[in-house]
Order: structure tokens, then C-alpha cells, then sequence
């Protein structure tokens, strides 16, 4: 087993526990690798220089076929390491050092007993689906796969207008502040903020939000992952913005995509106390209720 350790400075990451998980897998004899950028942090907060053997800059130049990526702080963190991944088949597991952490799994409690799971071969392959978006993307945008959502939102302070198609049938003409298209797993993060369901990670389907309709009988939609989706701009204003998960750009008015499910796909690491259920309940305080200690 080789791990790739995947994190980015933050103000809720500690060097002082990075660099004791870091130690944690040295002492289980694990080969591994550190993102440059994390590496540099690491020795500049106090933490040890990492030798160049143990640094990358690239996923791509270390990747093995038993590779396991280790995502270490919040969900977003974990979003940039499949990024990272661009498409590839290797498992990814979450270890939080945020607030939330709902993909993001184990705690920095939890390390130890992660790793020993890992090694033990403890855990299970949770495949979760990936969205293609396809049209007027900017060049810069590199990995046009998004693991929660996609969305179009207003630039400004006025309604935009979003031409919403799906299979090639009109659904809406949206005016809103925006419109995202999301995962079983994204139902969890931005669409369920707006106002979206809860999906079950198993689901073949897709969850088409809108984002603060102007027209109050405008609900979120729970479509099958196989259709096409067709996000068209009408807008007054010339331009708006588009995320691929956390990545934003800027779009003009009249600019169209279509997302549908990618043939690429996450595995995610699942530890086998660990469901989403209890993730829900744990994380989202999803059911309780002050009545439950009386009973």
C-alpha cells in the first residue's frame, strides 16, 4: 500500500496533528507521498523538511496501483484531492480537520484507527457518481467533472434567467438568483441549502435546484441520472457565473451546457462503523429531538 496525503493550508489545519498522522504512517511502515504545497507549510509551521522522495507535485508522477489518497481537512479539501485524481480509479478516504466534514468521514480522533483499518483491510469501496459538464467552459477549467454539483448563479444584484431542458424538453424558464444540477452526494452540500432533498448515496439520480425563485412554486426536481440536462443563459445582465464544485468562472449571457452522468466515478474509502445515516445524524443533528431522553 502506498498513501498519497492530499491537504491545503488552512486556518482549522494543524501542523502539529498533520504531523502526526504523517508519523502514524511512517510508524506502520507505509510508503507515501505529500502534495508540495502541503509539504512546504508543513516545515515552514515548525514540522520537519520532508525528503524529495516523499513530495509531489503532480499526483500523476506517484500513483500506484494500490495507492490510497488520504484527503486531510474539510470537505472542500477533499473535492480538490478528486480533482487531483482527475478520473482515476484509486480510493480516497477523508480525515476532517474542519467544521462539518460530511464526505470527510473520520475525525482527527479517528486517524489511528483509519489507518489500522486500512492496513487491516477493514473497509469497503463506496463508488460514487461523477457529473460531465459540457459547453462554454473557460479554458482554465481543466477537469470539467464535478463531484457535488454544477451551478449558474447571478453576478450581480439582479435575477438571471436560466433555460432549463432536460432530454431535449423545455422544463422552466427560471428567474432566480441561480440554478445547480447535483449529485446524490452534492444533495448533502449547496442544493440542500437551497432547498433541495437529501439523497441517498445509492441513488441513480440527479437533483436540478433552483436557487431563490422568483416564482415561490418553483421546486427542486429529482430526475433520473441517465437523462441529459441543458442549462441555457437569458439574462439582462451580460454576464454570470458558473462552479464546478468549487471552481468558479465567469460566463456570458447566452452561454449553454449540458451536464449528464460522467462515465468516471469517486471511491470513497467507507470504514465499516461509519454509514450515511449515521453521518447524517451525526453531523446534521438530523432526528433529534429533546423528547428522545425521556423515553
Amino acid at each position: 500500500m502506498k498513501i498519497i496525503l492530499f491537504s491545503r493550508p488552512s486556518a482549522s489545519t494543524s501542523a502539529e496533528r498533520f504531523g502526526a498522522l504523517i508519523e502514524s504512517i511512517n510508524s506502520r511502515n507505509i510508503d507515501f507521498a505529500v502534495n508540495d504545497v502541503a509539504a512546504e507549510w508543513y516545515a515552514a509551521n515548525g514540522g520537519s523538511t520532508l525528503s524529495s522522495s516523499h513530495i509531489y507535485t503532480s499526483m500523476e508522477e506517484v500513483l500506484t496501483p494500490d495507492s490510497v489518497v488520504i484527503s486531510y481537512g474539510g470537505d472542500g479539501t477533499l473535492l480538490s484531492s478528486v480533482r487531483a485524481l482527475s478520473g482515476k480509479e484509486i480510493p480516497v478516504l477523508g480525515i476532517n480537520s474542519g467544521r462539518l466534514g460530511f464526505l470527510a468521514i473520520a475525525s482527527q480522533e479517528e486517524a489511528e484507527s483509519a489507518l489500522d483499518a486500512l492496513v487491516a483491510g477493514e473497509y469497503t469501496i463506496e463508488k460514487r457518481s461523477l457529473l460531465r459538464v459540457e459547453g462554454d467552459i473557460e479554458e482554465e477549467v481543466v477537469f470539467p467533472l464535478a463531484f457535488n454539483e454544477f451551478s449558474v448563479q447571478r453576478q450581480h444584484m439582479g435575477m438571471i434567467g436560466i433555460k432549463v431542458e432536460i432530454d431535449g424538453r423545455t422544463v422552466a424558464n427560471y428567474w432566480s438568483d441561480g440554478v445547480l444540477v447535483a449529485t446524490p452526494t452534492g444533495s448533502t452540500a449547496y442544493s440542500l441549502s437551497a432547498g433541495g432533498p437529501i439523497l441517498a448515496p445509492e441513488c441513480h439520480c440527479l437533483v436540478l435546484t433552483p436557487i431563490a425563485p422568483h416564482n415561490l412554486t418553483m421546486r427542486p426536481i429529482v430526475v433520473p441520472d441517465s437523462c441529459r440536462i441543458r442549462l441555457t443563459i437569458a439574462s439582462r445582465d451580460p454576464h454570470a457565473l458558473a462552479a464546478i464544485d468549487n471552481e468558479n468562472f465567469t460566463i456570458h449571457n447566452g452561454s449553454s451546457f449540458t451536464i449528464s452522468r460522467a462515465e468516471e466515478q469517486v471511491f470513497l474509502v467507507k470504514l465499516q462503523n461509519i454509514s450515511f445515516y449515521d453521518t447524517l445524524k451525526k453531523k446534521m443533528m438530523w432526528g433529534l429531538d429533546g423528547r428522545e431522553s425521556k423515553l
